[in-house]
């Protein structure tokens, strides 16, 4: 079965079927690093036009790791033109932005919600979450066996304790995941760029 040219609509639930984004457009938008930073700043800016001024200051700092007023003409030319010509078009035509060529304002459509789905689930460079959590099963499950045969130095762990370290290992892998997939939403602090 392909999923080329499948609605995101698709992959949610009945009651959640609102739009029709397909899936292999959503992750070219997604797949590159100005449209991505782009989006994390409208995200955080819900709600309102940006103008484009604003959104190619925010974006040009975050590429050279800079503070907005340390943004150099030549660095704002090179985003300005990129933003303008290709990645709001291209963001535009999905349906993801709305945007004002004359006025030179942005802002996110409803759509931009299952854009920011797909970062959540389908983060870049991330762990993939589903092998580590069947990893630590595996793990867990060797130590259960480790204590019930009696093996060194798991010989005086009693089921408690057993149970206790079980729990904690979980419990902390689920706290850096629910941190990890905060961290990766669009709007959240991660390209955060100071302004000083």
């Amino acid at each position: 079965m392909s999923l080329k040219g499948t609605s995101i609509s698709e992959s949610l639930a009945p009651s959640e079927n609102r739009s029709s984004l397909p899936r292999d457009e959503v992750f070219e938008v997604l797949s590159n690093d100005r449209r991505r930073c782009a989006l994390h700043y409208l995200k955080q800016h819900d709600g309102r036009r940006v103008e484009l001024r604003e959104l190619v200051d925010h974006v040009t700092a975050w590429e050279n790791d800079i503070s907005t007023a340390e943004i150099d003409s030549s660095e704002r030319k090179r985003v300005y033109t990129a933003l303008r010509q290709n990645h709001l078009p291209k963001l535009e035509e999905a349906g993801i932005i709305e945007y004002e060529h004359m006025r030179g304002e942005v802002e996110l459509t409803e759509d931009a919600r299952e854009v920011q789905m797909y970062l959540e689930f389908v983060p870049s460079n991330d762990i993939p979450w589903s092998e580590y959590y069947l990893g630590l099963s595996a793990v867990g499950a060797a130590l259960a066996a480790a204590v019930w045969l009696g093996v060194y130095p798991f010989v005086e762990l009693s089921g408690l304790g057993l149970a206790v370290i079980l729990v904690v290992l979980f419990a902390v892998s689920a706290g850096v995941h629910t941190y990890d997939a905060a961290r990766n939403r669009i709007g959240s602090e991660k390209y955060e760029v100071s302004e000083e």
